[in-house]
């Protein structure tokens, strides 16, 4: 989610970046991705970083490809709300402008 202007004295309502997210809003398949990723990264060692795509795996199985995208939303919806760090490179990135693979590590 990249950070506007207006939100700045209504942070805590924020809750869609765009009116597109408004009218799809959460289904239950993204905060399956939010659970999986926070999981996966329970079970990794202190520092270590997940691909988006290890939680696809995890909620789609074997169709997990059409999650690659949802999955990156989870992990930029978990950024906003300050519960994972998204990198490339081993830098931290702005979650909404990050273009290519990224990495998904606890804050």
């Amino acid at each position: 989610m990249r950070w506007r202007k207006k939100w700045e004295r209504s942070w805590d309502e924020v809750r869609h970046c765009s009116d597109a997210c408004r009218r799809r809003g959460i289904r239950p398949v993204d905060s399956d991705l939010e659970t999986a990723i926070m999981g996966l990264l329970a079970g990794q060692p202190r520092g270590a970083t997940i691909c988006p795509s290890e939680a696809a795996k995890a909620v789609g199985g074997d169709d997990w490809e059409s999650l690659s995208e949802p999955a990156r939303a989870a992990a930029r919806r978990l950024c906003a709300a300050g519960r994972v760090v998204i990198t490339q490179g081993g830098r931290r990135v702005d979650p909404s402008t990050a273009k290519g693979p990224i990495r998904i590590g606890l804050s």
